[in-house]
Formats: structure tokens, sequence, C-alpha cells
């Protein structure tokens, strides 16, 4: 798999480019793979396996990313606004000051993921768990946290209201 022509195919499909090719990498073993700051918006990685991949500072805005592995991935600063993330594995991952805005974190597993000052305004946490989280300073308006499982979670300076 050519991950450098994928992205390249990626960012002329996003431009509007005949030569361009949206990136599906469904199912992809992406382990570990170095993928800070490459722009996969709207992707589809639905069922990949991204554990202890480095996506810092990536945009994920509304890529799919449904069931899959990212347990212990980089994704500080990464922007996931309106992704699809339903039943993904974020256990121990990283995404301090991420943009999740509107994402969709449905059964979602973030045990003991790194959330400090995440941007979650309109997120989907209905049934995650969020045990030992950290929610230091995160954005949580209007996020649905329905039947989430916050057990020990840091909520320290955290915006919760609904407006």
């Amino acid at each position: 798999m050519n991950i450098p022509k994928i992205l390249e195919d990626h960012v002329l499909w996003l431009r509007g480019d005949p030569a361009g090719k949206r990136a599906i990498l469904a199912g992809a073993d992406l382990a570990g793979a170095d993928l800070a700051g490459a722009d996969l918006a709207s992707a589809n990685l639905t069922g990949a396996n991204l554990s202890e991949a480095d996506l810092a500072d990536a945009n994920l805005a509304d890529a799919i990313l449904a069931s899959a592995n990212l347990s212990g991935a980089i994704l500080s600063g990464a922007i996931l606004a309106g992704a699809n993330l339903t039943s993904t594995n974020l256990r121990r991952a990283n995404l301090t000051s991420a943009i999740l805005t509107e994402a969709n974190l449905r059964r979602a597993n973030l045990f003991s993921a790194d959330l400090k000052g995440a941007n979650l305004s309109g997120a989907i946490l209905a049934s995650a768990n969020l045990t030992d989280a950290n929610l230091t300073d995160a954005i949580l308006r209007r996020a649905n946290l329905s039947e989430a499982n916050l057990t020990s979670a840091n909520l320290t300076g955290a915006i919760l209201d609904r407006r």
C-alpha cells in the first residue's frame, strides 16, 4: 500500500481535481504509521488499525473511523469535526486540544484517553466509555453524554453548559 500516493491523490480529490481519488483505507493496517499533519478529511478509515499511529495535527474532519482501532494513537491538535467515530477504540489516545465538534463518538472506548482542552461541542458521546479520561478544560457544550461512563474522569475546568 503506497500511503504517500494515496494521501496525494486524496488531496487532489478534496480540491475537486479529476485526477484525484478519495482515500479509502477501510480495514487497513496502519499501526504505528506517521500521519502527522495528513489531510484525510472525508476519508474512509472504517475498521482501520491505527493503534499507536501519529496523527497529530491531522485533518480528519468528516472522516469515517467507525470501529477503527486508535488505541494509543497521538491525535493532539487533530481536527475530527463531524467525524464518525462510532464504536471506535480510543483507549489511552492523546486527543489534547483536538477539535471533535459534532463528532459521533457513540459507544466509543475512551478509557484513559487524554482530552485535555479538546473541543467536543455538540459531540455525541452516548454510551461512550470515558472511565479515567482526562477532560480537564474540555469544552462539552451541547454534548450528548447520555449513558456515558464517566467513572473517575477528570472534569476539572470542563465547560458542560447546554448553550
